[in-house]
């Protein structure tokens, strides 16, 4: 191997730590993705590619590097070598670390996104079971507000009833105190109706009395003398009557039994009418006789020429005219 190959391998050798320097910047710079790594688990497959990509590039740089060295005509040294070989082991286990370091990352994302999962699907579970809790609540509170409703209305209604009992009671109630106050004033406009009449009935029988005792010619003295007079006058005459009649029936009596009739052409059965009637006068006779002594007694208490049918005076012609009276001519005509 040339002196220049093993300068080259050398110059080689002592400018790929430069260049390993550079491509480990972006390795150092891989744990600042991490958290957007944990925060999206989606974008995990480019971190992956991109330290690949830097491990191979390093490897690559290495190789030409080596190649560089080969092309100038120098031959790398032992040192070199060895140099370059632990750089590559360093650059292979640093990117096996990296790998490894990427699966730890990528199986704590699997973890973290399972416990994501876990978590958001307990979430979910919980919002579900919220859901539904809320759910059942406010089907509870519908059938509470249902059930209260149903309350109001029944208590409503039974208050509606109650009211229209009580109306209907107070009506009853009301119709039986206007009856009452009916049937009173009835009793009372009756009590005091039967009042009037007992009134009117009592100033008639007072009025009636009166007149019962009333004394129309009472303070004509003259013309209840002159009555006295007709009267007595009237009562001689009558008595002359009825001794005349009763001495004619008596010698009717007299002279049948004296004389014999012929009990066949019926004499005697005509003398006993004529006999009886003669008696029958006499008595009609002695009523008047009776009816003239009434009269005089009431010309002597001046109770004479009033009506014993309506109390009324009777007049001085009919007085006059016929002797004894005690009826006026209206009531004489109603008989």
């Amino acid at each position: 191997m040339s002196p220049t190959t093993k300068s080259g391998k050398k110059a080689s050798a002592k400018k790929a730590p430069v260049r390993s320097s550079s491509a480990k910047k972006p390795a150092k710079k891989a744990p600042s993705k991490k958290v957007p790594a944990k925060k999206a688990p989606a974008k995990k497959a480019p971190v992956k590619k991109t330290v690949a990509k830097k491990t191979v590039a390093k490897k690559t740089l290495a190789k030409k590097t080596l190649a560089k060295v080969a092309k100038k005509g120098a031959t790398p040294t032992p040192a070199q070598r060895a140099l370059a070989a632990t750089k590559a082991a360093a650059a292979k286990a640093k990117a096996a670390a990296a790998a490894k370091a990427l699966k730890e990352r990528e199986a704590r994302a699997k973890v973290a996104a399972k416990a994501k999962a876990a978590a958001a699907k307990a979430k979910a579970a919980a919002a579900a079971k919220a859901l539904k809790e809320r759910e059942a609540k406010a089907k509870a509170a519908a059938k509470e507000h249902e059930i209260q409703r149903k309350a109001r209305e029944k208590a409503a209604a039974e208050a509606k009833k109650q009211r229209e009992i009580d109306a209907k009671r107070k009506a009853i109630e009301a119709e039986k105190l206007r009856k009452q106050r009916e049937i009173e004033r009835r009793n009372q406009e009756e009590l005091k109706r039967q009042q009037r009449r007992e009134t009117e009935e009592r100033k008639r029988l007072e009025a009636l009395e009166r007149k019962m005792h009333s004394k129309p010619y009472g303070n004509d003295l003259v013309f209840l003398d002159e009555l006295r007079v007709l009267l007595l006058e009237t009562r001689a005459a009558t008595d002359a009557q009825i001794v005349i009649s009763e001495s004619e029936a008596n010698e009717m009596l007299v002279d049948r039994e004296r004389l014999e009739y012929d009990e066949e052409d019926g004499s005697s059965v005509a003398s006993d009418i004529q006999r009886d009637q003669m008696k029958d006068f006499a008595a009609v006779l002695r009523l008047k006789v009776d009816e003239i002594d009434v009269a005089l007694s009431r010309v002597d208490d001046g109770s004479y020429g009033r009506c014993d049918e309506c109390y009324e005076p009777i007049s001085k012609a009919r007085l006059l005219a016929q002797l004894p009276v005690f009826t006026c001519v209206s009531c004489r005509a109603s008989v």
